[in-house]
């Protein structure tokens, strides 16, 4: 049974890895700041990516990749570590994880949204049901009534959600390009791609912003350091790499439904650990969303 459904099997793991994740970047970036931890669990993850590579491979970098492999999985990198987890980890410090990994759950739509546009792809009026699912369980979470009649009101900051939503259109591109480029070579050897390309951009980005202080001092905060140390290994090493592994061995959309239970997942320990309050509204918007992302793929 379990060989017969490990890309199901892999992506529900990458879930529970996506949100620890989340929780521990999140307490992080409060700490030191986005960007710092963005070039340090790059970093981490790929000297834990090159280790496992290493061993199983027998080689250090993805040295075996063809041409075409490098062009679109450094650009998925670019676009999903470095676009969409710059904005993604920024909106953390603003409206906290566990709504941002809600956002993200317009990622599936958003990638079959993609795909029709780019590749051609088929979007049915059931597969628009389903987004608009998702988008209804979001907006019930994020919106309120306001004061005047028939006005409403956003019951977080704007910029934090749409520092997310940004997250989330970078996630889907950058999904787009990973299936490209990877076809039926090895996922964590993509990853360590994708990683590669994050560095890079980080680099310039860190070097041009002149932040380099900031991340020094980030790698000096040890409490920052130990989430940042959890958060990779559970993030850029083991969730990026599962999730490619799962679209290699399922469906794209039974995998985006699956890794897209994060929202619900991230309730409890958000409760116990971070000690934050959830409302009934928002428990049952994540579930709505969550059913949205499952309907927009049967």
């Amino acid at each position: 049974m379990f060989q017969s459904h490990i890309g199901e099997f892999a992506a529900l793991f990458t879930a529970f890895c996506w949100t620890a994740t989340a929780l521990a970047f999140e307490s992080a970036s409060l700490k030191v700041g986005s960007i710092s931890v963005n070039i340090i669990r790059l970093v981490l993850a790929m000297i834990f990516l090159s280790i496992f590579s290493f061993i199983s491979r027998g080689m250090w970098l993805p040295l075996d990749a063809t041409p075409n492999a490098w062009l679109w999985l450094s650009l998925s990198g670019l676009i999903g570590f470095v676009i969409g987890d710059l904005f993604l980890f920024e909106s953390y410090t603003i409206v906290g994880s566990r709504i941002a990994m809600l956002m993200m759950t317009l990622v599936p739509p958003m990638t079959a949204l993609i795909g029709w546009l780019m590749l051609g792809e088929t979007l049915s009026l059931f597969n628009v049901f389903g987004m608009t699912l998702t988008v209804g369980g979001i907006a019930l979470v994020i919106l309120n009534k306001g004061t005047g009649k028939g006005m409403l009101s956003v019951s977080h900051p704007v910029k934090g959600l749409f520092f997310a939503f940004l997250g989330a259109v970078g996630q889907a591109v950058g999904l787009i390009f990973s299936k490209v480029g990877m076809k039926d070579y090895d996922a964590f050897a993509a990853t360590q791609i994708r990683i590669i390309t994050g560095i890079v951009g980080f680099v310039i980005l860190i070097s041009i912003y002149r932040k380099w202080r900031m991340v020094g001092v980030a790698v000096q905060n040890t409490r920052a350091m130990k989430r940042i140390g959890i958060g990779s290994v559970f993030g850029p090493f083991l969730g990026v790499s599962f999730s490619l592994f799962a679209i290699q061995h399922t469906s794209a959309g039974i995998a985006s439904t699956i890794m897209s239970i994060v929202p619900i997942l991230i309730i409890p320990p958000a409760v116990l650990i971070m000690k934050q309050k959830v409302t009934t509204k928002e428990i049952v918007g994540a579930i709505i969303s969550v059913i949205g992302v499952a309907l927009f793929f049967v």
